[in-house]
């Protein structure tokens, strides 16, 4: 008998979005349970080995940035997906600071979903190594997961510090979105529309700019992509 892919928890409110994810992941070879409820959902994503969270942002109880940032803390390693209001990219942005590994956005496609379903499966507990980098007078610490400049230390999120390793790997030239979501986010699929990167690359310029502001380590090359220029 073949074993299922792996093991799927959605915390879902709406009955029949919890049923619908369900059918579909099951079809695809998952095993997906469902909660309704934002504290039931906590509670048995905490108690039992899920491979996966699809975690809504809205929920009776608890909403999913609180669950989301409990499960980060008590399972560094889980894989989560925010699901998010379409356009709403307050709640993105908010779901990656509480540790979301990615989200979708509603009304979604099936065919989405399950891209970027299979793509947070293959990269979770996957990363680019806890490797130690220093630019433009900046410390980027893998192995804790944080940047330093003199005193102003800054937390880093796994996603982020994989970006900084990828970058620097490939110095010098540049790296396309599309690279990006193959090598970094492991995307099968990389020609699915998302801003994942965009909005990881707002939030990593940014704690660069807090640590030293006169560091400008990561160029956008406008329709190409991007490339670390340390010396500039």
């Amino acid at each position: 008998m073949k074993q299922p892919k792996a093991r799927i928890l959605i915390v879902e409110d709406d009955p029949a979005i919890l049923t619908g994810l369900q059918d579909v992941l099951v079809f695809n070879g998952y095993t997906a349970d469902g909660e309704p409820d934002g504290a039931q959902g906590l509670a048995a994503a905490l108690a039992q080995a899920y491979d996966l969270v699809l975690l809504d942002v809205m929920l009776p109880s608890m909403d999913g940035f609180a669950i989301c940032k409990q499960l980060r803390q008590e399972k560094p390693g889980q894989a989560i997906i925010m699901i998010t209001a379409k356009g709403a990219e307050n709640d993105i942005i908010t779901g990656f600071k509480s540790g979301a590994d990615d989200y979708v956005s509603k009304p979604f496609s099936l065919r989405e979903l399950l891209v970027r379903v299979e793509a947070v499966l293959r990269r979770s507990g996957k990363h680019m190594g806890d490797e130690q980098l220093a630019y433009a007078g900046i410390s980027f610490d893998g192995l804790n997961l944080r940047a330093s400049c003199g005193e102003i230390t800054q937390e880093l999120t796994r996603r982020e510090m994989d970006i900084i390793v990828y970058l620097s790997r490939h110095q010098h030239r540049i790296v396309s979105k599309k690279e990006l979501l193959t090598e970094v986010w492991h995307y099968a699929d990389a020609d699915i529309e998302t801003r994942t990167v965009d909005i990881h690359m707002l939030k990593l310029r940014k704690k660069i700019t807090n640590l030293n502001p006169q560091a400008v380590l990561i160029h956008t090359i406008r329709g190409q992509g991007y490339r670390l220029e340390p010396d500039k």
